[in-house]
């Protein structure tokens, strides 16, 4: 075949190793992220190591293609089998991520995040970038009269919007629709593919054609049965041991905004058993086969609600979780509201969890548009949003809180649930003197649980001073969270000068406060990592 005939198959080729490149990075964010936890620390890694990836990968094709600048089908063979080797790399990749990740993280969170990048994404994206200075080679070769950039401004464009074309694909059809280990895989069948569908060409090369149909016959067969045995590489399904009890995955939901797993317990002989609402490394809810709340904090939200506005007219939850909370609200005589952005969260509440949107408005909406945009004023917003080492930067900033005060009636409160971890303050004290900066009357609510330092931390906020908690009642509380319930309400903390000592006030274009709070953040993965087996952080 002449290289005239072979440009739809190489342009074609540039244009999806390039959204290989992005797509490779989309699914390593959300592969790490349960282990690793820390955005900053993830996307620091992957960005690094794909710079490198790609000037090493642009180096070493241009080196290629120097030394064999006077061989045409050098040059055309170098460049057909490359995506089959990127292909093997990822196939290799997702062969030791399982096995290796968790290590990498119990070891450190951030030389583990940057060890973890290596193994994802180097050799895949040094082999394909390596392509496009090839594939200026070969048109430079095929064209040795031509003048200006002799074609190479062309190849990097189509490999950019390749890039785009990638993103696009991952974001909105594999993400949504497979796991995060099947959607690389299929980027890999996809790379040998292309090596495959160049070797068949008949006129190519005899001496060539062979190593290339076997390579991308290997890459292809492998990764379509690791694909297939996923689940069994992996034993993500379970059954696996988790809070002293036996538990399989029940269901697991994809999304833009992370994998929701439901895990189920193994029946007890009179067929009781439990259900954990699992999102990305972070159990967020556990019940039982009555669909009674197990954990403590919904009990929490629901007591400090009742206790400061009794007879609450509006009630807004940002973030639903399982949604146990707004059902437990759902007797108060109020309109309670529910803004989510996960569909999968909504999807996953109303099927293992009882969330009935009948009696509950849900409002599928980043919280922060939501409440910017609030036109209704609300006696109650519970604010449920932080993960402790995953809430988004934007939802604890003056101007986020600014909208909140904006949303509240003139008496309304903001209720919060937090993670502190009073040993480490500082990180604390940015969030509490940027709250205190819109909402500057603040009571705090903290559990006692031993040996415990980062917990649950509930904050009641106003802009005028709080009420005086009323005295409620709650049934069904479970026996083991009744004391410690009534304990912490009986005893509020006022926020003193030493919770906001050497705090800072963050806001949307200046967050001083970063380095502190990924420290805090830190420590918080530390701990669900010594807490969860390694398979079920595999998404």
């Amino acid at each position: 075949m002449s290289i005239h005939n072979q440009k739809k198959f190489y342009y074609s080729s540039i244009f999806v190793t390039g959204g290989a490149i992005l797509a490779l990075e989309l699914l390593a964010s959300r592969i790490m992220t349960p282990y690793f936890g820390v955005s900053l620390f993830i996307w620091t890694g992957i960005l690094s190591i794909t710079l490198i990836s790609l000037a090493i990968g642009y180096w070493w094709g241009g080196k290629l293609a120097q030394s064999s600048t006077n061989n045409l089908h050098r040059l055309a063979f170098l460049f057909s089998i490359m995506p089959a080797f990127a292909a093997i790399a990822i196939i290799l990749g997702c062969l030791i991520y399982p096995q290796q990740f968790y290590a990498l993280a119990r070891w450190d969170l951030v030389y583990g995040a940057f060890a973890a990048c290596l193994i994802l994404l180097f050799l895949p994206l040094v082999v394909t970038s390596a392509m496009n200075p090839l594939l200026v080679a070969l048109v430079i070769r095929s064209h040795p009269h031509k003048d200006g950039d002799a074609g190479s401004g062309w190849v990097f464009f189509v490999s950019t919007i390749g890039s785009v074309a990638g993103v696009i694909v991952t974001a909105f059809i594999l993400i949504p629709n497979l796991s995060n280990f099947t959607a690389v895989l299929m980027i890999a069948i996809a790379l040998s593919t292309i090596s495959l569908a160049i070797a068949a060409q008949k006129d190519l090369l005899t001496d060539q054609r062979p190593t290339i149909l076997t390579t991308s016959i290997l890459a292809l067969f492998s990764a379509g049965l690791l694909a297939w045995y996923g689940d069994a590489y992996t034993q993500r399904q379970g059954p696996l041991s988790y809070n002293g009890n036996q538990w399989y995955v029940e269901s697991m939901q994809s999304s833009l905004f992370g994998t929701v797993k439901v895990l189920r317990s193994t029946p007890e002989p009179s067929g009781k058993f439990e259900r954990i609402f699992f999102h990305d490394g972070l159990t967020q809810n556990t019940v039982d086969s009555n669909q009674q709340s197990l954990s403590f904090y919904t009990y929490g939200l629901e007591a400090l609600t009742r206790a400061y506005q009794p007879h609450a007219k509006n009630i807004l939850l940002l973030g639903l979780g399982a949604g146990v909370v707004p059902m437990q609200l759902a007797s108060m005589q109020a309109n309670i509201a529910v803004v989510e952005i996960n569909p999968s969260a909504i999807k996953v509440a109303q099927q293992y969890f009882n969330f009935d949107d009948q009696k509950v408005t849900v409002h599928q909406a980043d919280a922060r548009t939501y409440i910017h945009n609030c036109n209704t004023p609300q006696d109650v917003i519970i604010v449920d949003l932080f993960h402790g080492d995953g809430t988004p930067d934007y939802l604890i900033t003056r101007e986020f809180f600014a909208d909140l005060r904006r949303c509240l009636s003139p008496q309304g409160v903001a209720v919060f649930n937090t993670f502190a971890n009073l040993d480490l303050p500082r990180p604390y004290a940015h969030l509490l003197t940027t709250l205190l900066s819109e909402l500057p009357y603040v009571d705090m609510y903290r559990p006692h649980w031993q040996g415990a330092v980062q917990i649950n931390s509930f904050l009641v906020a106003g802009l005028k001073p709080l009420p005086k908690p009323q005295k409620i009642t709650l049934n069904n509380i479970p026996v083991h969270h009744e004391k410690k319930l009534w304990d912490m309400l009986a005893t509020p903390q006022p926020i003193t000068a030493n919770y906001i000592a050497d705090g800072s006030i963050i806001l949307d274009s200046w967050n001083p406060a970063a380095i502190d709070m990924a420290e805090n953040q830190t420590a918080f993965r530390r701990n669900v990592l010594l807490n969860t087996p390694s398979t079920l952080l595999i998404n």
